[in-house]
């Protein structure tokens, strides 16, 4: 890499150990600043770490590192870690909420304070901590806040057995609709989820002895964390997979990533039934349980989503710089609705909803036919003709872009 985030300061809270941690360190190679938002100032009796510690560690790797004692159920404790980063770095680019509290019980098993607990820190405290924030991220360059938390899935599969920490988690999924959309043009907002099982102290705790020959290392998130945030702000509202955004980047050895190379049994981030029946449940854990578990793996991605979503990974600052037009999509159909491809603002991006600026071309089709369009199947020229395509604005900018599909289609 090239130093992305070399000057830019990252809050981020459960970082003194697991996956906050290693995010921290990815960024400390940079020489980033890191604000470590978690709880542990003295040694715990069972889980590695302390803010101290892991202070160290961000030194060691070339960052510098403001250890703060947070409690994310606590706002006066954010607000006062907030001001102290803004006063020893100027500012806050990036926010990173990572602290989870995780109990995988049923509605009658989970405590009322385990309840609360999830429900503080999940939800009200990843609200709180982007609350607390947003008004110096606003102020940077290229702000983002990454939660981690899952996509969404309504399927009761996925609540009937840990109801509330699912409730809990998806709360952190909402603040990324809500927030990305409340600041889009200004803050990028994205959640980031793993595909597999992540070896964490939590993991082991929920899953047993031995349960790490079926895991990743947090390694995996820590790459995909620093693709999303490295990526301009107008990359926002995605809910990204560890996996499929690193295969998109080019990255094709995952068994690096494995705790056991060469073994094809890594576990999915939603473990089985049977293990969730018998992990019995943690709380927050001093520093925040990190996010190993998954109640709602991905859905398959719709046929328009998946097109967008390759085009977004394989948009070079090259075809920025030989393209300089921003498209804007109207598609009607299954999946209608409004999609860009912005091939003007810094790297380039693309995804659902307009343009972060006004769009050069605007072209309006069926969502079928845009994606024959874009795999190669129908030719935008006998489109137009046809009348399946129509194009307001830029003509000579439409024909560029039908060139720049002919280089992407083996990729779509």
């Amino acid at each position: 890499n090239f130093r992305k985030l070399a000057g830019c300061t990252l809050f981020i809270t459960g970082a003194s150990r697991g996956i906050g941690k290693a995010i921290a360190l990815k960024a400390a190679k940079d020489g980033a600043n890191i604000v470590i938002a978690a709880k542990t100032a003295e040694p715990h009796p069972t889980l590695p770490g302390t803010i101290y510690t892991a202070a160290a560690e961000i030194e060691a790797a070339g960052g510098k590192a403001l250890p703060c004692i947070v409690n994310v159920r606590e706002e006066q404790q954010i607000i006062n870690a907030v001001e102290k980063a803004v006063k020893t770095f100027g500012g806050i680019d990036i926010l990173v909420n990572n602290a989870s509290a995780i109990s995988l019980t049923g509605t009658l098993e989970t405590e009322t304070k385990k309840v609360n607990l999830m429900m503080d820190v999940n939800v009200r405290g990843t609200y709180l901590t982007s609350k607390t924030c947003l008004p110096y991220l606003r102020k940077s360059r290229n702000p983002h806040i990454l939660n981690l938390s899952p996509p969404m899935n309504l399927n009761p599969m996925w609540f009937k057995n840990h109801c509330a920490y699912t409730i809990s988690k998806y709360g952190m999924s909402m603040c990324v609709l809500g927030m990305a959309e409340e600041f889009r043009g200004e803050v990028a907002v994205n959640a980031l989820w793993p595909k597999t099982a992540i070896h964490t102290a939590a993991m082991d705790m929920l899953g047993g002895s031995g349960i790490e020959k079926q895991c990743r290392k947090t390694d995996i998130l820590a790459d995909a964390a620093y693709c999303i945030l490295t990526k301009p702000k107008s990359f926002t509202g995605n809910f990204i997979i560890d996996e499929v955004l690193l295969k998109e980047e080019g990255v094709k050895d995952f068994d690096v990533y494995a705790i056991a190379p060469g073994k094809s049994h890594l576990s999915p981030a939603g473990a089985s039934q049977e293990e969730k029946r018998s992990g019995g449940s943690q709380g927050e854990g001093p520093g925040g349980a990190q996010a190993d578990m998954e109640p709602a793996p991905t859905k398959p991605p719709s046929p328009v989503a998946e097109t967008f979503r390759v085009i977004q990974g394989a948009v070079s600052v090259e075809h920025v710089r030989s393209t300089q037009g921003v498209f804007q999509f109207e598609l009607s159909g299954d999946e209608g609705g409004t999609w860009y491809i912005d091939l003007k603002t810094e790297g380039g991006s693309a995804g659902f909803g307009k343009p972060p600026v006004t769009a050069d071309v605007v072209m309006s089709m069926s969502s079928a036919d845009f994606v024959k369009m874009f795999t190669g199947k129908l030719k935008p020229t006998l489109a137009f003709m046809s009348g399946k395509l129509r194009i307001k604005g830029n003509m000579a900018l439409a024909i560029k872009l039908e060139k720049m599909l002919t280089q992407l289609n083996s990729k779509l």
